[in-house]
Formats: structure tokens, C-alpha cells, sequence
């Protein structure tokens, strides 16, 4: 039951309500007692020959006010109850995606998707059961069982009471050791139900790469194969569970047989009347439930406390990175002075970057080339604080990174990563997704800027074209430029482009730098790129090699130290010359 003294937070919050839930719980199992105590006195009447009608009539009468009291007061324990119990799920669950916001990437690739899904849907399901049947049961189970009892002992005759429940103790002990097999295989029926909870996620976002490689039949053997496992580890749990009823029925029909057998000689003795025998086994059979909801009880409580267990688990995640406790409340903005001696990536020994040093003066334009490996996107991660834990310092606008509320710091940056995502929704809402209060002709501006406006007028339904989750109806190119308009409408401080015109040919890419250049002349912009076309603009361009930067310099500078900027560059005009169809 410690599940209960671990939602104890939850139930002060809802007292009230749960106080008032349990005193009408209790109210209706008092209720419970009367209609067996009148069947009993009604046969010794019949038996005596002394029923009369107009008893008979108060009898029925007294019945029908019983059953419409209990039909009414459990209606309002039920809204007090359960209405409490989807309230701690909401609760959770927000609690949940709150926790899941405030991580790093370094949560989440430890992380996978579909078991934060499993927690936020079939964990909170059980969590929810618990506070909701959970207490029902428990409360039922213990009022009902008590007042039954107190009943028989008092009103019938206490020594054949204790009889009847001499079996009790060893139901006791059985369903306290199902208790306990219930709760370890549970945990590992809801771990099963992750694993295949991701499964299906990365199967049905990656079905295109699956289809295009014919890998459909060996992907269906994966999830069968999780499916299985789910179905196997639930089938150890429904063994355990099959267990409680036959154990709980077989110990009631104990019960009832001494109590059949010694009753009957209490009859002979005259120390019972057939009445009270019969009010006797009735209020026998309204035992039958509490024991039976026990059992359940177990079943609900262990579920939830493994599932309680795994919820707190996540939420006890430290937030590795947090503002500080007196950060800077003030859109960062001014001149960047990186300075970062050495990083690496958490669980990495390799330094991802060394000895890398630049300042870039408000309103110029970085860029940043390399290999791939080089560094350069582990630059921007520190810039955007997905990542610290590194040697060194980097300052915007005189402060450190460290300094600003993670929030402010990020509200001045605009964003373009490689790996671009645009959600299942209009064209429009995805550009406007940084500024949702903007009008549709800040839209159109952005897009034009990012040289797609014409692109979506062309769409089927232009601006209110649905997308399709991850962009999936859009080119490349597409969605790189789509990506842009989004991060321009931030109007940020700082732009970030990370390798962002990949997917755009040459004239798009060079149209889309000249707005940039005009539209921004006043904002500082970071761009890393494979294509060197994209970046000879640039006021400094850094050359990365293993995690340092290698030279460093304008593109007239560069190239004319002949280094590997130049090797570089006069690689790829050859490239681009064979393209063509041209000699070297």
C-alpha cells in the first residue's frame, strides 16, 4: 500500500473531495446492512405467522428509500473519487511534458521517444487507476468487510462469526504473496510495453527508408517479436492475477459451509432462529465482495505503485542545464567573444572542440567550414546552451551565456538546423510557429526573404496547404527554405544557419544570402556550410579541422594564403566544372 503514502501530496490537495467520496462510501455500505436484517426478520414473521400486510408495505417501503439513497450517494462519490483521479493524470501529465522541456539532448539520447510516450500515456493510466478505484476498492473493501462483520457478530451471534472467518488468515496471506509476484512482473510488463511503444514510433516515422530499402519484412518480424514479448510478459502477469478470484472464492465457500454446518446445530440448539441463519449467510454473501475486492485491490495498487516508480524515476532527472539563481532577464544582443579551451561530449573521451578562439562583432556574418566531424555544429550547440561542462568562456554582449535566463538567450537566436522538423500543420503555422501572434503578411515577408513564397502560392491550397507530419509532402529544398522563413520571423538577434541551403540549388542559395545580407544588415549571422559559395560573403570565415580552427580570415585572405581554405575551394570549382561537363 505504499503507493498510497507517495500520493499522499495529491490527496491533501483534494481532501475535500476524497473525505467527503469515503464518508458517502461509508454511508452506502451501512445502507448495505438493512435489506439482509429485513429478509431475516421477515421469514421468522412468515415462520410465526405474524406478517401483516401493512408491515409487509413499511418493509418494501424502507427497502425502495434504501435503494434509492445508495443509488444517489454513489453517483457523488463517484464524480468526487474518479473526478480526482483524472485530475492527478492531468496533473502528472503536465508535470511530465513541463520535465521533458526543460532537458538537454543529452536527456534525450538517453531517452527514447516511445518509452516518454509509455510514461505519459499507459503509466498515468495505471497512476490514475490507483487514485481512482484504487481508494474505491480499498475503502469499499475495508468499510464493508467491517461493518458486515460488526454486524453478524453483534445483531446474530459473534461465535459463529468467528467461525466463518477462521479461513480469513490464510486468504490473508495468499493474496499479500500475489501481491508481491503481481508487483516485479507488472514492471516488466510495462518495460515490454515501451520497447514496443518504440518500435512503432521509429518504424512509422522511418517508413519511408524502410520502404525504399525493401526492409517491410524484416521490420514486421522486429515488431512481432516485441509484440510477442508484450504478450508473453502480460501473460505472466494475468497468471499471477487468475490466481486471486478461485483463491478468494474457494476461501468464501470455506466460510460458507461452517457456517451452514454449526449454524444448524445453533438452530437445533435454539440458540439461532432460520431467520438469522438466513440473514447470516446473506450478509456472508455481501462479504463475498470485499474479499473479492481485495484482490482486485492488489491487482490496482501493485500496477500503480510500479508505474508510480517509473513515472518518479523520469521526473528525478536532474535538469542539467538551468539558470542560474539571479540570471539576467534581457534579450542577449551585442558583439560574441568565444573562447573555448576544450569540450566534450558527455560520455565521449575525444575533445570535440580545442583551442577555439573568435570574436564576431554585432551586425557581421561568420562562417564556419570544415570536414565533417570538424566541430563546427558542436560550436553552435554551446552557442544555443544544449550543451556545457567546457573550459573556457563565451560572452554575449559583455555577459556570459551562463548569465542569461536560458529562455532570453534563445528568444535572440533564430535557429536553422540541419536536421530541419516542420510539423504536421499549414504551411503558415509552421513559418509563423516562432511568432503566432504575427500577421499573414509577416509571413509573406519571411517567405519572401527566404525566396519560397512562390513555392507555396503554387501548393494546392497555397498557405493553408497541410504539410504532413515531419514535412513529409515537401522536397528538400522545401522545407530547408520553409525552416528560414520560421527562424526570420523571430526577427532574432543572432541567425543561425547550420548547413541550411544544402538542399537548394546555387541561384536559390546565392538569391536567399543577398536578402539576408540586405534584410539583416544590422543582425549578426552564423553560417556553417559544406558549399563555400554559401559563406565567401562572410566578414570571417573560420576553417575547422578536428575540433580547432586551422585558419582564419576573409575569403579574399584566405585564399590567397593557398591553405586548405584554397585547397578546399579549388576542389570544389573542379567538382563543379566536370558538372558541367567541362575539362580541367
Amino acid at each position: 500500500m505504499k503507493v498510497f503514502l507517495d500520493l499522499g501530496w495529491f490527496f491533501k490537495e483534494r481532501k475535500k473531495q476524497y473525505i467527503f467520496g469515503i464518508i458517502m462510501l461509508m454511508v452506502v455500505a451501512l445502507l448495505q446492512l438493512l435489506p439482509p436484517k429485513i429478509i431475516g426478520y421477515v421469514v421468522d414473521e412468515i415462520r410465526l405467522g405474524a406478517l401483516t400486510s401493512e408491515t409487509l408495505f413499511k418493509v418494501l417501503l424502507l427497502l425502495a428509500g434504501a435503494a434509492l439513497a445508495m443509488y444517489t450517494i454513489r453517483y457523488y462519490w463517484r464524480m468526487l473519487i474518479f473526478g480526482s483521479a483524472i485530475l492527478l493524470a492531468r496533473q502528472l501529465r503536465e508535470r511530465l511534458f513541463r520535465h521533458f522541456t526543460r532537458m538537454s539532448p543529452r536527456f534525450y539520447q538517453k531517452r527514447r521517444v516511445g518509452d516518454l510516450m509509455a510514461h505519459a500515456t499507459n503509466d498515468l493510466s495505471a497512476v490514475q487507476q490507483t487514485a481512482g478505484a484504487g481508494v474505491l476498492t480499498l475503502v469499499d473493501s475495508v468499510t464493508t468487510g467491517s461493518f458486515v462483520i460488526a454486524a453478524m457478530a453483534i445483531t446474530i451471534d459473534w461465535k459463529l462469526t468467528l467461525i466463518a472467518l477462521i479461513p480469513m488468515p490464510i486468504m490473508a496471506y495468499l493474496t499479500n504473496y500475489y501481491g508481491k509476484q503481481l508487483h516485479n512482473r507488472f514492471h516488466f510488463a510495462q518495460e515490454a510495453f515501451s520497447n514496443l511503444n518504440d518500435k512503432t514510433q521509429e518504424s512509422i516515422s522511418g517508413i519511408k527508408v524502410i520502404k525504399t530499402f525493401g526492409q517491410e519484412k524484416e521490420d514486421i518480424q522486429d515488431f512481432v517479436k516485441l509484440s510477442d514479448d508484450v504478450v508473453e510478459k502480460n501473460i505472466h502477469v494475468a497468471k499471477v492475477d487468475s490466481l486471486f478470484d478461485p483463491t478468494i472464492s474457494a476461501i468464501v465457500g470455506v466460510s460458507f459451509f461452517l457456517s451452514i454446518v454449526f449454524g444448524a446445530r445453533f438452530i437445533i440448539a435454539g440458540d439461532m432462529t432460520i431467520g438469522d441463519l438466513i440473514a447470516f449467510t446473506a450478509y456472508l454473501g455481501l462479504l463475498v465482495w470485499p474479499m473479492l475486492a481485495f484482490g482486485w485491490l492488489f491487482n490496482i495498487v501493485e500496477r500503480g505503485r510500479a508505474s508510480y516508480d517509473r513515472i518518479r524515476t523520469l521526473l528525478a532527472e536532474p535538469v542539467d542545464i538551468d539558470d542560474a539563481e539571479h540570471a539576467l532577464d534581457v534579450k542577449a544582443q551585442g558583439d560574441l567573444d568565444v573562447h573555448i579551451d576544450e569540450f566534450k561530449f558527455p560520455d565521449d573521451e575525444r575533445n570535440a572542440l580545442h583551442n577555439v578562439h573568435f570574436t564576431l562583432k554585432r551586425g557581421e556574418t561568420l562562417g564556419i567550414v570544415g570536414k565533417t566531424g570538424s566541430g563546427k555544429t558542436a560550436i553552435l550547440k554551446l552557442l544555443l546552451r544544449e550543451f556545457e561542462g567546457y573550459n573556457g568562456t563565451i560572452t554575449y554582449g559583455g555577459y556570459s551565456i551562463n548569465a542569461y535566463k536560458k529562455e532570453r538567450l534563445r528568444s535572440a537566436i533564430g535557429y536553422v538546423p540541419q536536421d530541419h522538423f516542420l510539423f504536421s500543420t499549414t504551411v503558415a503555422g509552421n513559418i509563423a510557429f516562432t511568432n503566432t501572434s504575427a500577421l499573414l503578411e509577416d509571413v509573406y515577408e519571411a517567405s519572401r526573404l527566404a525566396h519560397i513564397h512562390e513555392d507555396i502560392l503554387k501548393f494546392t491550397n497555397g498557405y493553408d496547404t497541410i504539410v504532413g507530419e515531419r514535412g513529409v509532402s515537401l522536397s528538400g529544398g522545401q522545407k530547408q527554405r520553409i525552416a528560414i522563413a520560421r527562424a526570420l520571423m523571430m526577427k532574432p538577434e543572432l541567425l543561425i544557419l547550420d548547413d541550411s541551403l544544402s538542399a537548394v540549388d546555387a541561384r536559390t542559395e546565392e538569391a536567399i544570402l543577398e536578402s539576408l545580407k540586405a534584410f539583416r544588415s544590422d543582425e549578426t549571422t552564423i553560417i556553417t556550410a559544406h558549399r563555400l559559395s554559401a559563406i565567401q560573403h562572410a566578414h570571417q570565415i573560420i576553417v575547422l579541422h578536428e575540433g580547432t580552427i586551422v585558419e582564419k580570415g576573409s575569403h579574399k585572405e584566405l585564399m590567397e594564403r593557398q591553405g586548405r581554405y584554397y585547397e578546399m575551394y579549388q576542389l570544389q570549382q573542379l567538382e563543379a566544372l566536370v558538372e558541367m561537363g567541362g575539362e580541367a
